[in-house]
């Protein structure tokens, strides 16, 4: 298959949602309100292109100067004022717009094209222009002179516009691609996307995409369950297991923790699930390193933690063998989160992962709705790289009538399912254990006592035969 030459964003996940950058020579209008991030966008793409050596014009219709523009954009690490005025020109055609009209300004940019050798281009004040037009012809017209000339030197051109243009309107049907940028309040928070609304010669990524505004400038983050929606590389199966680090649950799981595949543990907050995927840590080795990807406890408290219960993990930390990711459950989003723990996953080639907990991306989603999807295509990609996962998930009651796992449809995409739960037996509170999935292998479905020891959590003798321990409220037999 043909593929178009490209030119790329420089924009940290955005050429993925583009299907690969800027087509060259495509024209493509980015319109959004005020305040959506259209003018940190444009530079941040023009900068990083040219740090690979390409020439910019960057055309505004303000009316001042560009020391204002130049000053907010010395905030950001991508501007680099020494690339001022050889590499990227900054141009204001606003007086030729007021005094001679939208033929001058084709003219004046046909020129500065020329004379620069601008690979992109960058009209800041798509708006002003209509709003000069007499009619939907002179718009038309305007865009299709900029984009010859634009065309005719090989220069992609990127109209920035702070209004909502109809989907009909005379500049969408001229250009190539739309991107629309949002600013939207959920709830009481701030959430920007992006939305490639038309891609014309390319497979954009669909729907909408969160992106954020920081020192460095723009980060993207694809839609995990369009950008995933199959895994990144075909999953190999792997056979054997893992040794889970737990004292006496290998012999229950028979024989270890499938390999490759993506565990829960759930039950109520202090019944040893953080515990358990601490002891599963511990077993991290250089050929093997391990993950804590996390939201409750720092890495100062999973520290103290590890120590008190007897787990010296400061050998793994110091050797780069086991590595703490903390996210702070404050404000969150959805895609972020996942492509941050790939991207971790990736980059150190993480074998044992521990993800304490999946509430920590629900909390993150705005859209509730696309849960069980992202759950499928994180999950799917987590075995495709071949890394053990043990997820954790609190129950909101310490006891209770009823057991609630995360919805029905998440938890058929997993593969192992634990349950740790406190028993009250006979005026005393006990940790328990019940096993009841694992993948493909046989398991021993006898609820076991959990105790906390010098070694972590260990797996003690099969519980005293009760009725409803499941739910914490255990009575006799037969009472």
């Amino acid at each position: 298959m043909h593929e178009l030459p490209r030119l790329t964003s420089g924009i940290q996940g955005l050429d993925a949602i583009l299907g690969g950058g800027f087509v060259e020579g495509a024209s493509y209008i980015v319109q959004g309100q005020p305040g959506a991030g259209k003018t940190i966008l444009s530079n941040h793409i023009a900068f990083a292109n040219v740090a690979l050596g390409r020439k910019v014009l960057y055309v505004t219709l303000l009316a001042e100067t560009h020391d204002r523009l130049f000053q907010v954009l010395g905030t950001l690490d991508f501007f680099d004022p020494s690339r001022l005025g050889d590499e990227i020109a900054y141009v204001s055609v606003f007086q030729t717009l007021r005094d001679q009209g939208l033929p001058a300004v084709v003219s004046l940019i046909r020129k500065e094209i020329s004379r620069q050798g601008a690979t992109l281009l960058v009209f800041d004040g798509l708006l002003n222009a209509r709003d000069r037009a007499d009619s939907a012809l002179d718009v038309k017209t305007f865009v299709a002179e900029v984009q010859s000339q634009a065309a005719f030197a090989g220069c992609t051109v990127l109209f920035l516009t702070s209004t909502r243009l109809a989907d009909d309107s005379p500049e969408h049907t001229m250009v190539d691609g739309v991107i629309e940028l949002n600013n939207e309040l959920a709830g009481v928070r701030s959430v920007r996307r992006l939305h490639v609304k038309k891609s014309r010669g390319s497979r954009a990524l669909d729907g909408f995409h969160q992106f954020d505004i920081g020192s460095s400038g723009v980060t993207v983050y694809p839609r995990l369950e369009i950008a995933l929606a199959h895994p990144s590389q075909p999953e190999t199966l792997v056979t054997g297991t893992v040794p889970s680090g737990v004292d006496g649950l290998d012999r229950l799981l028979g024989g270890g923790i499938p390999a490759g595949s993506v565990s829960l543990v759930f039950g109520p907050s202090g019944c040893g699930k953080t515990t358990l995927g601490l002891n599963f840590l511990s077993a991290s080795s250089e050929a093997e390193p391990g993950l804590h990807f996390g939201f409750y406890e720092t890495p100062a408290r999973l520290h103290g933690k590890a120590r008190a219960i007897g787990l010296d993990l400061q050998p793994l930390l110091h050797s780069g063998a086991l590595g703490f990711l903390w996210n702070p459950m404050t404000e969150n989003l959805l895609d972020k989160l996942a492509h941050r723990l790939l991207d971790e996953v990736r980059g150190r080639g993480i074998k044992r992962l521990v993800i304490d907990g999946l509430g920590g991306f629900e909390r993150a989603a705005i859209y509730q709705q696309r849960l069980v999807e992202f759950f499928a295509a994180l999950s799917n990609e987590l075995r495709s790289l071949g890394v053990t996962t043990i997820a954790t998930w609190e129950l909101r009651d310490l006891f209770g009538p009823t057991v609630s796992t995360p919805r029905s449809e998440v938890s058929s995409l997993l593969d192992n399912l634990l349950m740790l739960r406190h028993v009250e037996v006979s005026s005393r509170y006990k940790r328990t254990l019940s096993i009841l999935k694992v993948r493909d292998s046989d398991f021993e479905p006898v609820i076991h006592e959990l105790v906390i020891g010098n070694n972590g959590l260990a797996v003690s003798l099969p519980l005293e035969p009760v009725e409803g321990a499941a739910t914490g409220l255990a009575k006799p037999l037969g009472a």
